[in-house]
Order: structure tokens, then sequence, then C-alpha cells
């Protein structure tokens, strides 16, 4: 119980999980950039009021658990983070504006679930999924047969 906020008269417990990606899934949330996206979230969400509980940067999406205030819609939220960040990561790294024109780093949709009483789950899916899609891209899909062809692929 000590994750539920309470006000002079409301109590609440407003978490969701958020996911969302660059444009096109490229992979380009890695290294200098990692670090400087994480910084840049953390700073829109504290200036938000939006407490970052869990949080993983991977190669092509970014996972999120975080704790909106009720006064704060999740669209509006969102919009504001992936607007300002994407300012924020231009002025760091300028090279990226022609790559990816005036403001179209993100993908123009994200994810959202609400939590409930599965945080800790949550938590640890987040932690882990780095590691999980390190697995994913390491399973071979070899076709032992060209499908064009018919012919044996060695």
């Amino acid at each position: 119980m000590d994750d539920i906020q309470s006000l002079s008269h409301t109590k609440r417990r407003c978490q969701y999980h958020i996911v969302f990606a660059p444009k096109y899934r490229r992979k380009e949330i890695y290294g200098k950039l990692k670090v400087d996206i994480g910084q840049i979230i953390r700073k829109l969400c504290e200036q938000k009021g939006v407490e970052l509980i869990e949080a993983e940067a991977c190669p092509d999406h970014i996972h999120m658990l975080v704790s909106i205030p009720p006064t704060l819609r999740v669209a509006y939220f969102m919009g504001y983070l992936k607007g300002k960040s994407i300012l924020m990561i231009f002025d760091r790294h300028a090279n990226l504006k022609y790559k990816y024109g005036n403001r179209h780093f993100w993908c123009r949709g994200y994810y959202v679930d609400t939590v409930g009483r599965n945080q800790k789950v949550i938590e640890e899916y987040i932690k882990n999924q780095l590691q999980e899609d390190i697995a994913a891209d390491q399973i071979s899909l070899k076709e032992y047969m060209d499908p064009f062809t018919g012919a044996k692929n060695t």
C-alpha cells in the first residue's frame, strides 16, 4: 500500500507501462545517444511531475513504467515527451536532423497499458527486455531450401 499516493481528498495509483519507438523502428538508440535519451526523458518527466519508476532503452524502442498524476492526460504527456525530447536530441546531435528531417525521429504512435497491481511483474519485464531482444536476435532463421528456385542451400 506504500505506492498509493494521496492528496487532501483523493488517493491514487496511476501507473502506466509505455512503449514507443523511433521512426521505422530504426536501431538508433545506442551508445552516447542512449545515455542522452535517458537523461532527457528523466528531465522531462521531472518537469511534468511524472515519476519514472523503471525504464529501458532497447536499440529500437523504449519501455517506461511511470506514475502520472491524474491531472495530466497520458496523451498530452506523450506528446510533450516526444516533442520536447526530439528538440533536445537534435540540439545535442545535430547530424540526426539530416537523417530524420524536422522533428520526425519518433513514430507517431505509442503503446500504453495501465499497471494495476502487476507493478513488480512489469518492472521485471522492462529490466529483462533488453536480454530478451538479444536472445531473439540470435535465433537462426536459416532456410534450408531457396523458396524461389527450390534448390537446397548449404
